[in-house]
């Protein structure tokens, strides 16, 4: 049998453990799927790639347990199994002191009160999706300078060194001879390479580059146009929050009104117990309906906040909104509408760009089938030494001979490529060019009609906002009428108790809808005004 060769065993080994380390790496997956991941941490607690600890619900309490106890293991682990509640887990994951640091909040002048324009303009320059969306525009625009640069010939300089080494000994029958040499030398090479025609290819790369950079522009101002509305939005929601504090108070204060009318009926003989317990139970509610007041402030002052982008640390002053004279409902007409404002919408005009990046993406796929034109240049010098010697047997040195010398090279070469065969990759290329410009195509009419929904839609909330509005302020006139008359009657004898809570139910109701109409309002004017690609026209003055 044939002996193995000892560095062939070696390979084998070798190639084994190397197969051997990818699948090793499972050991920092968790353990098993139903039990929590105990990640390795380092000396600061922060956690670091590695094997992952066991998560045992069972813990082993001697190297080598005895029967009886390996039977009382399996029960406790079959028992932890069928209850899991039984088995200490722990599923929380170690701190990263590296995180435990909470960043400030933006600086705020704390004795300012923040009117919507203000608000809108820290939330552009502090809200994160600005940022990210700036930082995305400027890397298209690079890849599109990247696209030119095509246009531009490549050079390229390269330097090489070399040494050779070489020790001969022989025996013969005139004795024994031994012979060395070495050699050493530099290459330093220049090259130019530069594409001089290809039928429109780079053209199209460019053309496509700079379209996806019209895009991601526009996807930067549609970033603006959403923070604005989402800000301006989530103020008038705050500021709709406010106005039922102060309609919930004036509704307790009334409670409290009819309260105090019925004890002094029920004092001076001419009112009943009931009466005193009804107008309890009234400002019970009318205190509960305060609370909750208060409660949906706060949180609609946190869900302003985030809307800005800003830390929810941040505390700022927020102004009261002035009072804006609603517009009267429009007498054009909805095609005039949109016609004006479907060219403008971000969505749109990205859409649209896209549709000119895919179809330069056709043409470039085109050009590949095209010959193209090149120039090649190279200028090269080479540098060379060598040394060698001869030592015979009878131990007399011949001479050591060094040679050395230089080269100079160049060559320039004008060439044309022609694609013959490639197995059909460029006709795929160009096939999936096709199918991505026509999806863009329909994409285009898509947001098209999208856009149409959209304005639609949100012209018809107005419509419906200005109404609400307007019957609600109509609601709010009779309900106070309605209170006056119902408590003033309540207390001079002739009217129930009943009449006056009722007549005070209502009017807090009133007054809410007059509020959440008034915002609703506002808040459709904002979406119409996001709708149509014109955010300027959102209300933020009283001169709107």
């Amino acid at each position: 049998m044939r002996r193995l060769n000892p560095s062939f065993a070696l390979a084998i080994l070798a190639a084994a453990g190397l197969a051997g380390c990818a699948t090793s790496s499972l050991d920092m997956a968790p353990d098993s799927p139903d039990r929590p991941w105990q990640p390795q941490t380092d000396s600061t607690g922060a956690i670091v790639p590695g094997p992952a600890n066991s998560a045992s619900p069972v813990a082993s309490t001697a190297s080598a347990p005895s029967a009886a106890s390996a039977a009382s293991a399996a029960a406790a682990a079959s028992t932890a199994s069928v209850n899991p509640s039984t088995s200490a887990r722990n599923y929380q994951l170690p701190a990263n002191p590296a995180l435990a640091t909470v960043p400030p909040p933006a600086a705020l002048e704390q004795a300012h009160a923040y009117d919507l324009p203000e608000l809108i303009d820290l939330a552009e320059s502090a809200n994160p999706l600005t940022r990210i969306a700036w930082n995305d525009a400027r890397n298209v625009a690079l890849a599109a300078g990247i696209a030119k640069s095509a246009y531009l010939p490549q050079l390229s300089v390269a330097a090489m060194g070399q040494y050779l080494g070489l020790h001969d000994s022989s025996t013969s029958a005139f004795g024994d001879s031994s012979a060395s040499a070495t050699g050493h030398g530099t290459t330093s090479v220049v090259a130019l390479q530069w594409l001089l025609f290809d039928f429109g290819g780079r053209a199209a790369r460019v053309e496509a580059a700079s379209q996806a950079s019209v895009m991601a522009n526009i996807a930067f101002t549609a970033v603006h146009q959403q923070v604005i509305f989402d800000v301006s939005v989530a103020f008038y929601a705050y500021q709709a929050t406010r106005a039922r504090i102060v309609t919930t108070q004036q509704g307790l204060d009334n409670a409290e009104a009819i309260l105090a009318a019925a004890q002094s009926r029920y004092k001076h003989g001419i009112g009943t117990v009931i009466e005193v317990a009804q107008a309890n139970q009234n400002r019970a509610q009318a205190r509960l309906a305060l609370v909750q007041a208060q409660g949906a402030e706060s949180n609609s002052y946190l869900a302003l906040v985030a809307a800005m982008g800003i830390s929810p640390l941040s505390k700022p002053r927020i102004a009261e909104m002035p009072t804006h004279t609603l517009p009267a409902m429009t007498n054009d007409s909805i095609e005039r509408i949109v016609s004006s404002a479907i060219a403008r919408r971000p969505d749109v005009l990205s859409a649209y760009a896209s549709e000119r990046v895919n179809l330069a993406k056709v043409k470039a796929a085109e050009s590949d089938f095209m010959p193209k034109v090149f120039v090649s240049a190279t200028g090269a010098y080479n540098t060379g030494s060598s040394s060698i010697s001869a030592v015979p047997a009878i131990g007399q040195q011949l001479p050591t001979v060094n040679l050395s010398g230089g080269r100079y090279g160049g060559s320039v070469i004008v060439g044309v490529t022609i694609p013959l065969y490639d197995g059909g990759l460029r006709s795929a290329v160009l096939a999936q060019a096709r199918n991505d410009a026509d999806s863009a195509s329909t994409r285009l009419t898509r947001s098209r009609e999208e856009a149409v929904r959209q304005i639609v839609t949100a012209q018809n909330t107005l419509q419906t906002s200005l109404a609400a509005q307007a019957a609600s302020k109509e609601l709010l006139a009779a309900a106070q009428t309605t209170y006056n008359a119902a408590f003033d009657a309540y207390r001079q004898g002739v009217g129930s108790v009943t009449d006056a809570l009722l007549a005070q139910n209502q009017l807090l109701a009133a007054k809410n809808a007059d509020a959440d109409s008034y915002s609703s309002a506002l808040s459709a004017a904002a979406a119409l005004a996001l709708a149509t690609g014109s955010v300027e026209s959102i209300p933020m003055r009283d001169n709107w």
